[in-house]
């Protein structure tokens, strides 16, 4: 049995448990971003650790979209080869991974990398680091405003900080990047007043800043804050789960208009007892940091119950047993896009309602060369 909104007239061709990408929900996705930024692809730094893909990250750059924002290496180095003139690494760098950042600026001088820091001791390391290579890296610093997650707050620790990158001679400070991925409200006006609570003092800070750093950037928030921040025009705007979107965002993000553009096949593998099927959607396919019912919503389903995930196999509950077979397609969007395109190694690409492709998720990898 297909899914009406999404058939795949060569299934026999999609291995199960697997991702599927539908080209054209890609497509208007990122158009849609596009034009809630009114056209202006330079406000844009989408975060990759969604898709994690040189072919989705090509379509963003033919788009006009050229800076991003990356959480490790791995992904940085993909963006780089697949022509991102801009990559910001929103990750404080330690252990080996300050020398690893050190190798990507030196083998790709075409790119402008950029990575964060919020506090001295960081700062002075890779000011030494930089030093000894003889090269001037780029550093955002990153805000708390509110999430407790990273960041510095605004206040006499970040003054101290910003004079102490006076004397980094090896470091250039190019703005401040504040997150605030907690405010989520299904409201968007609510939403939005929080947001905007949240960095009024960012905004305020970063308007004094300019006034000796003119070309400072302001870097914020993710998908859930993209449409408030968007009507900022200093702002820079960092969305990422829209581009393939999921189940857990359109719950909650109602004034946005995304589609699903990945969506999980799993096969029905046994009918153990009555009113139960049973799938080959472990938790090793989708995203499990969510209660068992806040994993994945199959779209031609009625009347379920996912009841257990073990490894492999997904139990679930249904009323209408007798009409599905062993071997039947099951169609789900999870409910974590992120982490469930993170368990996959490539995912199935589909055009025209025919698979056609397939495409390698290679910022999956922890390391790439670097």
């Amino acid at each position: 049995m297909e899914n009406n909104w999404y058939p795949i007239q060569n299934l026999e061709t999609v291995d199960s448990p697997s991702v599927v990408l539908y080209l054209d929900h890609l497509a208007h996705n990122i158009q849609k971003m596009i034009s809630l930024a009114d056209g202006d692809t330079q406000r844009l730094m989408p975060h990759i650790k969604t898709n994690k893909m040189p072919k989705v990250m090509q379509f963003l750059v033919e788009s006009g979209i050229t800076s991003f924002k990356a959480s490790t290496i791995a992904e940085a180095e993909m963006a780089a080869e697949a022509g991102a003139t801009s990559i910001l690494i929103a990750h404080q760098l330690v252990g080996p991974k300050v020398d690893r950042f050190i190798q990507l600026v030196q083998n790709f001088p075409d790119t402008q990398f950029s990575t964060l820091i919020d506090n001295i001791d960081s700062a002075e390391l890779l000011n030494q680091k930089a030093l000894e290579q003889e090269l001037i890296v780029n550093i955002h610093i990153d805000i708390n405003n509110g999430m407790d997650r990273s960041g510095i707050k605004i206040g006499t620790e970040l003054d101290v900080l910003l004079d102490y990158l006076k004397i980094c001679k090896n470091l250039l400070f190019k703005g401040l990047h504040a997150y605030d991925g907690h405010l989520r409200d299904s409201d968007f006006s609510v939403r939005k007043e929080k947001i905007e609570s949240g960095v009024r003092d960012v905004q305020t800070y970063f308007e004094t800043l300019r006034i000796d750093y003119p070309q400072a950037q302001l870097v914020c928030g993710g998908t859930p804050s993209f449409t408030s921040h968007v009507l900022q025009g200093n702002r820079i705007t960092s969305p990422g789960t829209c581009v393939l979107w999921d189940w857990g965002y359109s719950e909650k993000l109602t004034e946005q208009e995304f589609k699903y553009a990945a969506l999980l096949v799993t096969r029905i593998i046994s009918k153990p007892t009555e009113g139960i099927i049973t799938v080959d959607m472990g938790h090793k396919s989708v995203a499990s940091e969510n209660p068992v019912d806040k994993r994945i919503k199959f779209l031609n389903l009625d009347s379920y119950e996912l009841v257990s995930q073990s490894e492999e196999h997904g139990v679930i509950k249904v009323q209408d047993w007798d009409k599905w077979k062993v071997g039947d397609v099951l169609y789900g969007v999870p409910y974590h896009i992120c982490p469930t395109i993170n368990l996959h190694d490539e995912v199935s690409v589909i055009q025209n309602g025919r698979k056609f492709d397939t495409w390698e998720i290679t910022a999956r990898k922890r390391k790439l060369r670097f």
